[in-house]
């Protein structure tokens, strides 16, 4: 690139140097025709030049003449002839009488002419013009300037000339150096074959990638940001160029060191922030399905326990059976082990006879033994029944589970209701601790319980967000209205 620069820049100087030289010695040879033919006209019109050639010997009064016109003008030569060219003057006494050398046809006419034309005192632009009396032309005047005397002035001026084409050559050589230095640095040394290759690579991989890559700058303006964070943030085409705040991201941008989970839309979002020196990049997962797994693991957790906790109880209660036999105390033994059948039959029929959709009546049944491991009770109420709500039964556990972990943790009471019908589906959650009052209840990160925790309300109202139902908050009741499916006949 400095070559080619140089290159370009030698060229156009030296060109325009040539250009200007051409023109420089036609103006100077134009100078000089011009000087000679008007001191030639000037003698020629003189009356004293007239007057001398009525003379017997004109050349007497005629040479002083032609010298002090020749001195004071700056040409090199007044000639004054006779028409047929016999010198009156010359500079050098000796070639007075010769013939002159060049071409006077023109003037013999009555024209005025000029040319160039080597005489006895070398090359020279020249002049001729006739005298004019009373019709005839009784003399003929030449005035000249050597070429030697016009190239030296050339030369003077080609001396500047080329000064400024060196210094105009040296300024841009410096100048271009300048610039494809500081291009270096700026592209680290890559020439354009690195640099392509590079931005090959980068389009590639920055848009292939199935995480989502934004890199917003120290002002808050997102200057980069791959297809897949535009998929996953629902951000618009133009988004690149725009400040954080107008995209609605301030919060999923804030630049914290570690990750962080976000419900956008639909999506569960696992965000990675890092500060750099181009100000913050942010890296964005689709955890949504990872979630779902997460919330189904977290239920089948709890059954695990439920089921832990209720053969601890049956092992202590099947101990106490034990020992009354061996006590003798059989009518003891047998009522007591009946009366725990009893319960736990009750609660079973309980709830699988309101709640026949066994993922969430299994549900149900693991949180009451979880609750009860607790210390808290749960209880369906009686007006309870739900069939097969044609709901994704795992939006239904992250619903129902949710809401009663959330009030199990906060109430020694909880009361599930859950109806199902034509109309949809309600589920309603109540107990007797405190309740919410704020309508970010449901908002990532809201929470009452410290760092941690803060993301299943928000799961819950995500999920009731996709089922396309609604949440109403009364206290310490909660109750979720989700439509019923359209059944496909």
């Amino acid at each position: 690139m400095l070559v080619l620069q140089l290159v370009v820049v030698a060229v156009t100087v030296t060109g325009s140097a040539a250009l200007v030289s051409v023109l420089a010695r036609q103006l100077v040879t134009t100078e000089a025709a011009a000087i000679s033919k008007a001191v030639a006209l000037s003698v020629a019109t003189s009356p004293d030049v007239l007057a001398a050639l009525d003379e017997p010997a004109p050349t007497r009064r005629l040479q002083p003449y032609a010298e002090r016109v020749r001195a004071e003008t700056g040409v090199d030569f007044v000639t004054i002839m006779k028409p047929d060219g016999t010198r009156y003057t010359h500079p050098n006494p000796d070639q007075i009488g010769g013939r002159f050398l060049g071409h006077i046809e023109p003037a013999v006419r009555g024209e005025a002419f000029t040319e160039t034309y080597t005489g006895t005192l070398g090359p020279s632009v020249r002049a001729v013009v006739p005298v004019q009396s009373e019709g005839s032309v009784p003399a003929l005047v030449s005035a000249g300037i050597k070429v030697d005397k016009v190239s030296a002035k050339l030369r003077g001026l080609l001396a500047w000339m080329t000064g400024i084409a060196a210094l105009a050559l040296g300024l841009g050589a410096a100048a271009t150096w300048l610039v494809t230095a500081r291009l270096r640095r700026q592209t680290h040394g890559l020439g354009p074959v690195e640099l392509g290759r590079i931005h090959e690579h980068h389009d590639a991989v920055l848009h292939t990638v199935r995480e989502g890559l934004l890199l917003v700058g120290r002002d808050g303006t997102l200057t980069l940001c791959n297809d897949a964070a535009l998929a996953l943030l629902d951000l618009p085409a133009d988004a690149e160029g725009r400040h954080v705040a107008d995209l609605g991201l301030p919060e999923l941008l804030a630049g914290r060191e570690e990750e962080s989970i976000h419900l956008v839309g639909d999506r569960v979002l696992a965000v990675n922030s890092a500060a750099s020196r181009l100000g913050t990049v942010v890296t964005v997962r689709d955890h949504t399905e990872l979630q779902a797994l997460a919330g189904q693991l977290d239920a089948e957790r709890g059954f695990a326990e439920s089921l832990r906790s209720a053969a601890h109880e049956s092992a202590n209660r099947l101990h106490t059976v034990i020992t009354l036999v061996e006590l003798g105390r059989t009518e003891e033994a047998v009522a007591f082990g009946t009366a725990e059948l009893r319960a736990a039959q009750e609660l079973t029929d309980r709830v699988m006879g309101a709640v026949r959709e066994p993922v969430l009546a299994a549900l149900l049944l693991g949180k009451s033994a979880e609750a009860a491991e607790r210390g808290a009770e749960l209880v369906i109420s009686d007006d309870s029944e739900l069939d097969d709500p044609g709901l994704d039964t795992r939006d239904l556990v992250t619903i129902v589970g949710n809401l009663i972990d959330n009030a199990v943790e906060a109430a020694s009471r909880v009361e599930v209701h859950v109806r199902g019908g034509t109309g949809g589906l309600v589920v309603r959650v109540a107990d007797d601790g405190p309740g919410l009052t704020v309508p970010e209840a449901f908002r990532r990160g809201w929470t009452t319980k410290g760092d941690g925790h803060g993301l299943g309300l928000a799961l819950v109202g995500q999920a009731v967000r996709r089922l396309g139902g609604t949440i109403e908050v009364d206290g310490s009741v909660f109750t979720v209205r989700l439509p019923a499916p359209e059944r496909v006949t």
